[in-house]
C-alpha cells in the first residue's frame, strides 16, 4: 500500500462522485478522486460535436435539480466562485399536438391556466387548485427525495410528515407515490392533450402511462417549472462539473483523470483504498464508488462478500436505450404550432398516452418505435452564446429505443448493430419533427448520431444507452434501490459506500447521493 493514506477515495467524477468530494474536503478531509474518463462531468459534458463553435449538451440538458438541490444550496456561493452560472427559462416545457396547436407550462400561472382553459376549462380548474396547494405541499414532497433511506431518517420523515399535514395528507401522497401516470392524470383532468402534456416527464424515468410508481414526477416537474422555472448551464451543462472540480481542488482534494480504478482493493473485510489501471495501489480509510450495480461487482472481483446483496446487484434492471440526435441548425424549428413555441427549452413529440404506450411496448420488444417519444431540446432558446450568431443547437432525446435491436415497428429498417442502423432511425426521427416544423431538415448543417451502444462507450455506467442509472419502477426503488440492504448508500464491505444514478434518489442533476454520502462520511 501507498505510504500517505486518504480520508477517502471517490471512484467516478460524475456530478455525483464531484459532489461527495466537495462536501468531505470542505470539511477538511483528505480526498483523491480518479475518473476514467479525460474530464470531469460523467453525464453532464458538453462538446462541439457536430460543428466548431456549435457546443452540445451530450446527455443532460435540464440543471434545474441541482440548482435547486440542498447540496447547492450549502454550497452554490463556492461554486458560482468557481465559474457556475446558469441561464434561466421562463417558458419551460411543452407539448405539440397534430392539429397544430400547444399546450406548455410556463412561470406564468394565469398563462397556463389560459392555455389549458382552451382545451379544457374544467382542466384550468384542476390546475389552478394544483398550484394553489403545491406551495404547502411542495417542502413536504421534496424532503421525500432529500431523505437518505436509512430507518430512522425515514421514520423521522414519516412524524414530521404526519405532524404537519395530518394522516388524511400522508395517506393520499403515499397513494400518489404508488399511482401509474394514467391513475394520476385520469383522476385529475379530463382532456387528453392535457394528460399529454405531463406524462413524457414520466417516460424520462422509464415510466410507461401505466406503470405503477410513476405519478409523481410529471406532478413535480409540471408544478415546480411553473414555480421556479427551468435552467440550463450558461454556456453548457458542463459548466457544473468544472466548478465542481475547481472547488474541490480549491479545498484540497485531488483529481485525476484519464486514471481508471481497476479495483477496490480490501484488508480484513473492509475497504482500504483503490487499485489503478496501472497498479498503483492509493490507500484510503473510505471508498466512494460512483458506479452501476455491474461496475460494483467488476471492481469487487464479482462478489460483495454476500451472497444475497450478489444475487440482487446482478437482477438490478436496466431501463430503456436512449438515443441522442445533436443538431446545427440555422433556425429554431418552424412550429406549425406557432412562434411561442420557439421560446421553450422543451418540446414534447408524444401526442398521447397511447403513443407513449406504444413506444415503450415496442422498445422492451427490442423493435424500433414506430413513432418514439422525442424530446425536442431548443438551449439557444435560453442561451445564444452556445452557437455562432444567428445559430442554433438542438438537443434530440430519443426515448425510448431498445439497446440492442431485433427487429422494427415499421419493418423498413433491418434489425442489426446500431452502427449500422442508427442514421435510418434518426432519419425517421427527423421525419416525425418535420410533421410537426414543416421544412426541419432544411435547417439542419450538421448532425451527430449517438446510439445506445455509443453512449455506454462514452460513459460506462450507461449500460446499454440506459441514461437513468437503471429502471425506476417500484420495485427498484426508494428502500429497493439499488437492492435490499443498500438503500443507504452502504455495502456489505465495510468502509465502501456507493453513489450515482443507480442509488437512491436516482436519476438526474440533483447530486442527492453524493450530498448525503458526504455529509454521512463528513459526519456534518
Amino acid at each position: 500500500m501507498a505510504d500517505a493514506t486518504y480520508d477517502a477515495v471517490v471512484i467516478g467524477a460524475g456530478h455525483n462522485g464531484l459532489a461527495a468530494a466537495l462536501h468531505m474536503a470542505s470539511r477538511g478531509m483528505s480526498v483523491a478522486l480518479f475518473e476514467a474518463a479525460d474530464t470531469v462531468g460523467g453525464a453532464i459534458r458538453t462538446e462541439e460535436i457536430t460543428l466548431p463553435g456549435f457546443r452540445h449538451d451530450l446527455f443532460a440538458m435540464n440543471l434545474s435539480l441541482f440548482a435547486g438541490s440542498p447540496f447547492a444550496a450549502e454550497h452554490g456561493e463556492t461554486l458560482a466562485a468557481h465559474g457556475l452560472a446558469y441561464a434561466p427559462a421562463s417558458d419551460c416545457f411543452a407539448s405539440a399536438f397534430a392539429d397544430g396547436s400547444f399546450l406548455g407550462v410556463s412561470t406564468d400561472v394565469e398563462t397556463n391556466v389560459a392555455r389549458i382553459a382552451q382545451k379544457s376549462p374544467a382542466d384550468a380548474d384542476a390546475w389552478q387548485r394544483l398550484s394553489e396547494g403545491f406551495a404547502a405541499d411542495a417542502p413536504h414532497l421534496f424532503a421525500v427525495l432529500g431523505t437518505p433511506m436509512r430507518r430512522r431518517a425515514v421514520a423521522g420523515l414519516l412524524w414530521r410528515t404526519v405532524r404537519a399535514k395530518g394522516w388524511g395528507w400522508t395517506l393520499e401522497t403515499m397513494r400518489l407515490l404508488a399511482s401509474s401516470p394514467r391513475d394520476f392524470l385520469d383522476a385529475t383532468f379530463e382532456h387528453p392533450d392535457v394528460k399529454a402534456l405531463l406524462a413524457p416527464w414520466a417516460m424520462h424515468l422509464d415510466f410507461p402511462p401505466d406503470a405503477a410508481g410513476g405519478a409523481l414526477f410529471p406532478y413535480l416537474e409540471a408544478m415546480a417549472d411553473q414555480a421556479f422555472g427551468m435552467v440550463v448551464g450558461k454556456g453548457g451543462a458542463d459548466v457544473v462539473p468544472r466548478a465542481l472540480a475547481g472547488a474541490v481542488r480549491a479545498a484540497g482534494g485531488a483529481i485525476h483523470t484519464a486514471s481508471p480504478v481497476a479495483e477496490i482493493v480490501r484488508e480484513g473485510g473492509r475497504a482500504a483504498g483503490v487499485r489503478l489501471a496501472g497498479g498503483e495501489v492509493v490507500a484510503a480509510r473510505r471508498v466512494v464508488a460512483s458506479v452501476t450495480p455491474s461496475g460494483l461487482l467488476r471492481l469487487l472481483g464479482g462478489s460483495t462478500g454476500d451472497a444475497a446483496t450478489d444475487r440482487r446487484l446482478t437482477a438490478f434492471r436496466h431501463g430503456p436505450g436512449t438515443m441522442m440526435i445533436h443538431i446545427a441548425a440555422t433556425s429554431l424549428p418552424d412550429w406549425r404550432a406557432g412562434d411561442d413555441l420557439k421560446r421553450f427549452a422543451y418540446v414534447h413529440l408524444a401526442p398521447s398516452l397511447a403513443t407513449l404506450s406504444r413506444a415503450y411496448a415496442e422498445a422492451m420488444a427490442g423493435c424500433l418505435p414506430a413513432e418514439p417519444a422525442i424530446v425536442v431540446g431548443q438551449p439557444t432558446a435560453i442561451d445564444p452564446s452556445r452557437a455562432p450568431h444567428g445559430r442554433h443547437v438542438l438537443w434530440l432525446q430519443v426515448r425510448v429505443v431498445p439497446g440492442t435491436v431485433r427487429g422494427d415497428a415499421l419493418d423498413a429498417v433491418r434489425p442489426g448493430a446500431w452502427a449500422d442502423i442508427k442514421e435510418a432511425m434518426a432519419d425517421r426521427v427527423v421525419d416525425i419533427v418535420e410533421r410537426y416544423a414543416p421544412g426541419f431538415a432544411t435547417t439542419i448543417l450538421a448532425r451527430t448520431v449517438m446510439a445506445p451502444d455509443d453512449l455506454e462507450r462514452m460513459n460506462r455506467n450507461l449500460v446499454g444507452g440506459d441514461s437513468l442509472g437503471g429502471s425506476h419502477h417500484l420495485f427498484q426503488n426508494f428502500l429497493f434501490r439499488p437492492a435490499i440492504g443498500m438503500a443507504d448508500h452502504a455495502t456489505p464491505v465495510a468502509g465502501l459506500f456507493m453513489v450515482g444514478a443507480s442509488t437512491w434518489p436516482g436519476a438526474g442533476a440533483g447530486a442527492g447521493s453524493g450530498y448525503m454520502v458526504g455529509r454521512r462520511l463528513a459526519g456534518r
